[in-house]
């Protein structure tokens, strides 16, 4: 039997980091299996889906590179097919009309909570006729005796007993059909044979089973994957950071670090930390999946980040920095060539926002020097070096790099000092700090007229450091 998985988020909001992994390891069993991969849109809750949820749930789609195969199918656009089960299942009295007020449910539940009982509902409409004309829900006739097994793919071997599960609501009043219904009827119809979701909806399987057999089908195969926890060990959310996939991409994350950092929580492979896409596939077995919930390391997550901007294209690497620039307020346009950017910072930062941070002296004149490299580095005694590079700089013919290291070696020479008297100077009066890419290279990419000027200006706080320092 060929595998068909599916991803089928509630577009209620964004795409949540956890479930961007439960996507993950639906995608990485099918592929793996030569399967297909289905997208759908699980939006029957109508007063909570949203046209901008949907969209941002296929974006960050797009975004990790998760391809589906079919879909994305709408919930919302199959309630025909929903109410023909529905009568089915009301013609062989597998299902029945309840008009149970919502004040008797409550009286019910208030009571079984208060003997400790776990609320449910007491089958009350079970064999009472109620008119199809007055105000009903539609609730399913549960076995009330035996048991559902579950060979879960992760958890093992589940048991329910079916005397613990109430007669569960399939279509509201208002005539809408419930989760627990529509997802049946999907996963029957799309052909889905394993469904990999967190395991949050362990609860919600015994019903969806019974409800396939009633209807005279075998389920699928089921794995439900524990949830992320933060670092506190709490449930992963806002509090912790971010959990909204864009919310990554907006920090400079790149989609591959992130699915990379997503597969390890709750599944490895031997010792090893780094998998690209095609390892994944390789090696995934959904069995392999820990059943014990998994802690959300945001360090671990940037170490990943940082070898993936290493080891990318620089051009890659620079069309995806550019528009971190951008809300820099920086036209990359306007100054030196990013790629070449990106070459000399590539190893330098974690993230595309901090290499974005780093960058900006490249484009644009520094406010303020960093205090601590200006009052260790631009003491008097750099006064005379600085003046002589400047000069040497000023007519240099060939601003190339080479030709600009060697200006800095021939002062250091002449002034008898090591190279790092000469550079470190340097550089915090080009670019206002004491970290960037060697001095030849940063010297090179910033160009001369803004070398010479920020020049000019370390010279000037280096004459009035020491005037301050006379008076």
């Amino acid at each position: 039997m060929s595998i068909k998985t599916r991803f089928a988020p509630s577009p209620t909001g964004y795409l949540h980091v956890g479930g961007a992994r439960t996507a993950l390891f639906s995608w990485l069993h099918a592929r793996k299996h030569g399967g297909k991969y289905v997208l759908r849109i699980e939006d029957t809750d109508l007063q909570r889906s949203t046209a901008e949820s949907i969209n941002a749930i296929l974006e960050a789609m797009t975004w990790l590179g998760l391809d589906y195969d079919e879909g994305p199918f709408y919930q919302t656009s199959r309630f025909d097919r929903y109410n023909e089960v529905i009568d089915e299942l009301l013609q062989q009295n597998l299902a029945y009309r309840c008009n149970c007020s919502r004040e008797r449910l409550e009286a019910l539940r208030e009571g079984q909570m208060q003997r400790k009982q776990k609320p449910r509902y007491d089958g009350h409409c079970r064999n009472q006729s109620v008119d199809a004309g007055e105000p009903h829900v539609i609730r399913f006739r549960n076995p009330p005796e035996g048991s559902v097994v579950i060979d879960d793919q992760v958890r093992g071997k589940i048991v329910f007993q079916n005397d613990e599960l109430d007669d569960l609501i399939i279509r509201r009043t208002d005539g809408s059909p419930t989760y627990n219904l529509t997802v049946v009827v999907d996963d029957l119809d799309m052909g889905i044979t394993d469904v990999i979701r967190g395991d949050d909806h362990v609860n919600n399987t015994p019903r969806q089973v019974n409800i396939l057999k009633a209807l005279g089908k075998e389920p699928p195969r089921y794995a439900h994957v524990p949830m992320i926890l933060g670092d506190d060990g709490s449930r992963l959310s806002k509090r912790h950071g971010a959990v909204n996939v864009m919310e990554y991409r907006n920090q400079g994350i790149l989609p591959e670090a992130l699915l990379n950092y997503l597969v390890r929580l709750g599944w490895s492979h031997g010792d090893e930390e780094l998998f690209t896409l095609d390892q994944m596939v390789e090696y995934f077995d959904i069995r392999d999946v820990n059943k014990a919930a998994s802690a959300f390391n945001t360090e671990k997550l940037l170490w990943i980040n940082q070898h993936y901007i290493k080891n990318a294209d620089p051009a890659r690497i620079a069309r995806l920095l550019s528009p971190h620039l951008g809300d820099l307020g920086i036209d990359p346009a306007t100054g030196p060539d990013l790629v070449e950017v990106v070459r000399e910072q590539q190893e330098r930062a974690r993230t595309l926002v901090e290499m974005a941070e780093i960058s900006t002296f490249f484009y644009q004149d520094y406010e303020d020097f960093e205090v601590k490299a200006a009052r260790k580095h631009l003491k008097l005694v750099a006064r005379e070096p600085l003046q002589q590079v400047r000069e040497r700089l000023a007519v240099l013919d060939d601003w190339e790099a080479d030709k600009l290291h060697q200006v800095v070696i021939d002062v250091a020479t002449r002034l008898d000092l090591n190279m790092g008297k000469v550079a470190q100077p340097l550089r915090v009066a080009v670019v206002g700090r004491a970290a960037s890419p060697g001095i030849d290279a940063t010297l090179k990419l910033v160009g001369r007229s803004a070398c010479l000027r920020r020049i000019d200006r370390a010279l000037v706080y280096i004459n009035n450091r020491a005037n301050e320092n006379a008076t």
